[in-house]
């Protein structure tokens, strides 16, 4: 039998109850997950931790410029086992996106491996620095005499 000591146990428990990461039945809101967010290049890329959630409890959604990234962690033990120790949390972990006008929002690339959820979203061409040349007509020039 794995046994612990710890003087927050009950506190953390309470914490993990009030702000929606304790145990199914008492979850209050969605958690939130983690995520790293940078530019490579052409692309913007946004990873998000979401270790032991199967690919078929991720959904993806974007409205507007508003992505939302939606996750369920489901509990991998029967019914009918005793728990010991319990500090993974489960259930609905959930976070939102603003994606600005400079990204390409209808190319959004997703890949889930080893528990890492990446998305890849492409600059929009609108977005990407370019050059203006300039025109203008050379006989306009006049030349003063003095």
């Amino acid at each position: 039998m794995l046994m612990r000591t710890d003087p927050f146990r009950e506190l953390d428990r309470l914490t993990q109850q009030m702000f929606g990461t304790a145990t199914p039945g008492t979850w209050s809101k969605p958690a939130t997950m983690p995520m790293d967010a940078y530019r490579d290049g052409e692309e913007f890329v946004v990873c998000f931790d979401l270790p032991g959630v199967a690919a078929d409890a991720i959904e993806l959604d974007i409205e507007r410029n508003v992505l939302t990234v939606k996750a369920e962690r489901r509990p991998t033990t029967g019914n009918d086992v005793q728990m010991q120790v319990s500090e993974r949390p489960l259930g609905v972990f959930s976070r939102q996106l603003f994606l600005g006008e400079a990204l390409d929002t209808e190319h959004i690339a997703a890949d889930y491996q080893a528990g890492v959820l990446t998305l890849r979203i492409p600059i929009a061409e609108k977005a990407k620095p370019r050059r203006i040349s300039i025109t203008g007509a050379e006989s306009d020039r006049k030349e003063i005499q003095a």
